[in-house]
């Protein structure tokens, strides 16, 4: 269908009307099935009555798409209770998936890196459905194979296909001395490392992935950063770490997408307390006056007190760890940080943004760091903001 709010609807209704046939859950990113659900939870009664009436909602406009849910959808009055009474027995809709599906074997889609803030949500939806995280790949093409599928998301690591490709990579962290002795006192320190082979990688160390490909990219940076925990065969397994390129910064300061992450995920444990979770979270610096600071934008399922979100604010603060930050804060090189939350559904807005360039919604990731380039995402995200506070931690 040319419009995704449309064909998600549809498509829930689709897996309703074959809920007992359903055996996999799946999109390329768990934030898609996040998404998918959240939205069933505005929709169900509007599902039960297309699927009790046998007629589809006004609100499916295109013809083509009437069409082919006219040929699936007929009065079913019976499922349409038994979905109802399903809905209705959830506790704040935990294990919604398996009640909906009940002969689903387990769920897939890239769960690492910046779909990691997700993952609460879904094996909330989830209950005991295993979660699986697809294979390592990018829009560069494949790079490794998630072969223990049975461990969570958080321990994946993926084994490198060694023949789909020439893999370099570039040591994050580098060994001076050696550095010192092969090129001098010089300026080894704004020489970047040697990228080092396939089978000279380190277990512990952090790389920077570089990938020659059979499609015609020679010697090309991904931007992810990964870290090598183990050897499959002579094959190593890496865990994915990070994008490199997306970093939090204003003077001596550096905290990546992971750093980010690690701060939310630790404030949002005191909204945790009242019932309440991050929906979604983005950033931002701001360099407007002297000194510069870090905004970080929360929203949030629910009302939460200004006491609480102070807290939040003060403890996403203290939270970046980076050695830079924290000196800068203390002598006020960097400002206090500033915690903005926003009205529910505006993260939605972005989504659409990016949905009105052509994006498709299955390969859609929320932006975490949002830079000066990106003026309509944070003209967005401001002119949303319901709340905002500044933290008093320094």
């Amino acid at each position: 269908g040319p419009d995704f709010h449309q064909s998600l609807y549809c498509h829930l209704l689709c897996g309703l009307i074959f809920h007992e046939e359903i055996q996999l859950v799946s999109s390329t990113f768990a934030h898609s099935i996040v998404l998918a659900f959240r939205t069933f939870e505005q929709v169900w009664e509007e599902l039960c009555d297309d699927i009790r009436e046998g007629v589809l909602t006004s609100r499916i406009t295109f013809p083509s798409v009437r069409s082919a849910m006219a040929k699936l959808l007929k009065p079913n009055p019976e499922l349409a209770d038994l979905i109802e009474k399903k809905c209705s027995r959830l506790s704040n809709w935990y294990g919604l998936i398996p009640e909906l599906f009940p002969n689903v074997k387990y769920i897939y889609g890239i769960m690492t890196g910046s779909m990691e803030p997700y993952l609460k949500k879904l094996r909330h939806y989830a209950a005991d459905v295993p979660l699986i995280s697809a294979d390592y790949g990018s829009s560069e093409g494949w790079i490794g194979a998630n072969i223990n599928p049975s461990l969570p998301p958080e321990s994946t690591t993926y084994a490198v296909f060694p023949n789909i490709g020439y893999f370099e990579f570039i040591p994050l962290k580098e060994n001076v001395e050696e550095h010192m002795q092969e090129n001098g006192n010089v300026s080894f320190l704004s020489t970047e490392p040697k990228p080092v082979g396939l089978t000279e990688v380190k277990v512990g160390e952090e790389y920077e992935v570089i990938i020659t490909s059979f499609a015609g990219l020679y010697r090309y940076r991904l931007g992810d950063v990964v870290k090598v925990m183990g050897f499959h065969n002579s094959t190593p397994e890496l865990k994915f770490v990070c994008r490199r390129n997306l970093m939090l910064t204003i003077n001596i300061d550096k905290n990546t997408e992971k750093d980010l992450q690690l701060a939310v995920e630790e404030a949002a444990k005191l909204i945790a307390e009242e019932k309440r979770e991050v929906i979604d979270f983005s950033s931002n610096v701001d360099v407007s006056a002297d000194p510069g600071h870090y905004v970080i934008f929360w929203e949030i399922s629910g009302e939460v007190s200004d006491e609480v979100l102070k807290e939040c604010c003060n403890c996403l603060d203290r939270s970046f760890v980076d050695a830079g930050y924290v000196s800068s804060r203390k002598v006020n090189a960097i400002g206090p940080l500033e915690l903005r939350v926003v009205w529910k559904g505006t993260f939605h807005k972005i989504l659409d943004h990016y949905l009105g360039l052509g994006a498709v919604v299955s390969q859609f990731k929320t932006p975490r760091c949002v830079g000066p380039t990106n003026n309509k995402v944070l003209q967005i995200l401001c002119d949303n903001v319901a709340k905002n506070y500044f933290s008093t931690a320094f």
